[in-house]
This record gives structure tokens, C-alpha cells and sequence, in this order.
């Protein structure tokens, strides 16, 4: 084992990991195109990690030095009992944000709880306002659901809520301003993502319906002047400001701009797998662990902070024609 200090988690690039983005399930109510393939075979129920399980390995994150935990998934408020798990997270010593990455279809049914148990922050992915093309990027999804959502959302107090849109050419790229305009009237951030190739989802063309951060940056510039703004947040979002408004607009850039150099952040799949990053398959089986050694503590902080060594300094996105990685999405929750 290296010497690093038994308290933080820092990879042999000398990158401290603080956030943990634990994905508590891999089912969802909606089959987004460039998240899912129209027919998919989820993990058995038997294989996912207990609510129990999940818990004790956030704490273990914690004491590990971990600030940051992001509840993601497929669709993470589709899991029974999922309220348990946040409130055992939310009741951690150490960890100064508990936040949720969620479709927004079933928001509106828990938000106040949510607030309630602690969640600080909450991502809601939302690709179209035009209720016909919402349906057909998500397959299955109903924009009324995901507005009703969001309104909860907001209602409930949360600290930021924020909207998040991946752009793809041919699909929502002349949506850029009214995805805009939607976040800028409710006074939320958004953040526009450009689409990570992961899994065969049946769409053959993604690499050519690709639109860069850049590109979309200056759609908007056309309409409102952006300035480059010092706010930060536990993911990769780099923001900027509009005069008059509070909303922050992301750019989230993993194919134009490779932000590796400054990853703080581990995943663990809703089975106990530890991927050290998005586009590798470096994984670590922490499930393995739990129940090999149930209670143990400190064997399972000690795989852990092993696990760091094989974290990879970057990933490869679209330098070749095939997908770098086979599984889909809404394994990993992004």
C-alpha cells in the first residue's frame, strides 16, 4: 500500500477523491435514447447491494474523507424503501452534501421528505420542452410529470436545483434557447452536457449528432452575453453567468474539453462495484467485500483506499468508432 494518509482517498495523480456518486439502482421508468437501448436486462434483484449495504459503505466514504455524496441511478426514486438510505446518509457526521440525480417523474411525490432527511442539491434531467419530442427522446417519459417535479422541487426548499440536458444534433439541438429560457424564468441552473458514448443504445450515428459545449455557448452568446463565473460544484461543470440572473449555465464537456486532470470522483454501481471512472472498466468488487467480511469496517476501508491505485488518469472518448465502454448509462447514473 502507498503512503498516503489513511483518512483521504488520493489516486497516484495526486487527485483527492471527495465525492462518491452511488447509484442505487440500474432500473428506470424511462428508456432515454442516449442513456438505455429500447429493450434492456437489468441486474437481478438478488445481485443489488442492500439499503444496508449502501449505507455502511457511504459511511465508510465518509471516514474516508468523502464530502459529497450524489444518489443516482437509472432512476433512483424508483427503489423500494429508498427514503431509509437517505436518512441514513443524510445523518452522517462529516459529509456536508447529500444530493440526488433524479428524471423528475416522481418527484413531486417526495421532494418535502427529501429536504426533510437532509438532501442538499438535486439534478433533473430534462431534454425537451416540447411534450411530443420529450417522448420520444425518453421513450417513455411525460413532460407534464417532470414540470410538476420540478415545481416540488422548488417548492420544497431545496438549496439548487438544477436541470440538465444532453444536446444532440438531429434530436433537441434547436432547444438550446428554450431549455435556456425555461431554467432562466424559474430561476434554476442548467447545465448542458455533451453525450457520453457509453453502451450500444441502437443509435449508430451518436458520434456525428455530437454538439460541442463550444458550439453551444455560442448559440446562446447570439442572444445573451455570457461571463465566465468562478461558482463550482462537486461535479465537472464549468459555469457561467448572465447579467440579471441568478441561474448558473453549465457546460459539461468530457469530449471537447477532457477535464480528468482535476476528477475528484469514484462511483459505485447499485451491484457494489467501485468504477474509478466513468469511461473505464477499472472496477473494484466492493459487494465482495461487504460480505466476505460483514461489519468489518476496516477491511472494507482498506479496499478502498487500495482501489485508488488503479484509478486511470483519463478516459478515451470517441478516439475510436466503437464504444470505449459496454455498459449503458444508467449502470453507473452518469
Amino acid at each position: 500500500m502507498s503512503n498516503r494518509e489513511s483518512t483521504a482517498l488520493t489516486d497516484r495523480f495526486g487527485r483527492v477523491i471527495n465525492y462518491l456518486r452511488l447509484s442505487v439502482t440500474d432500473r428506470c421508468d424511462f428508456r432515454c435514447i442516449y442513456c438505455m437501448a429500447e429493450e434492456m436486462t437489468f441486474v437481478p434483484r438478488q445481485q443489488l447491494l442492500t439499503l444496508e449495504e449502501m449505507a455502511f459503505l457511504g459511511r465508510a466514504f465518509v471516514e474516508l474523507g468523502v464530502s459529497r455524496i450524489r444518489l443516482t441511478g437509472g432512476e433512483p426514486l424508483v427503489r423500494r424503501n429508498l427514503m431509509s438510505l437517505v436518512r441514513d446518509l443524510g445523518n452522517l457526521d462529516g459529509l456536508d452534501e447529500l444530493l440526488l440525480t433524479t428524471n423528475g417523474s416522481r418527484l413531486d411525490e417526495v421532494a418535502d421528505e427529501l429536504v426533510a432527511a437532509g438532501v442538499n442539491r438535486i439534478n433533473i434531467s430534462l431534454d425537451s420542452v416540447q411534450p411530443r419530442r420529450f417522448a420520444e427522446i425518453t421513450r417513455t417519459g411525460e413532460l407534464h410529470r417532470v414540470l410538476k417535479g420540478i415545481a416540488a422541487a422548488q417548492r420544497a426548499g431545496i438549496e439548487r436545483v438544477k436541470i440538465n440536458s444532453v444536446i444532440m444534433r438531429g434530436h433537441n439541438d434547436d432547444e438550446i434557447m428554450p431549455l435556456l429560457e425555461f431554467a432562466l424564468e424559474r430561476g434554476l441552473d442548467i447545465s448542458f452536457i455533451e453525450e457520453m458514448p457509453l453502451g450500444e443504445t441502437g443509435r449508430d450515428e451518436r458520434k456525428g449528432e455530437l454538439v460541442s459545449s463550444e458550439e453551444v455557448r455560442q448559440r446562446i452568446g447570439e442572444y445573451y452575453p455570457l461571463t465566465s463565473s468562478n461558482d463550482s460544484s462537486p461535479g465537472p461543470s464549468r459555469y457561467y453567468r448572465i447579467a440579471g440572473s441568478d441561474s448558473r449555465i453549465g457546460f459539461i464537456s468530457p469530449n471537447s474539453h477532457n477535464f480528468c486532470e482535476s476528477c475528484n470522483r469514484v462511483r459505485v454501481t447499485c451491484e457494489g462495484r467501485l468504477l474509478l471512472c466513468l469511461g473505464n472498466e477499472h472496477s473494484v468488487d466492493l459487494r465482495e467485500v461487504i460480505r466476505t467480511s460483514p461489519g468489518d469496517m476496516g477491511v472494507l476501508k482498506a479496499a478502498i483506499t487500495r482501489a485508488m491505485d488503479i484509478k486511470p488518469e483519463r478516459h478515451h472518448f470517441y478516439e475510436t468508432d466503437q464504444p470505449q465502454v459496454v455498459r449503458f448509462m444508467n449502470a453507473t447514473g452518469g
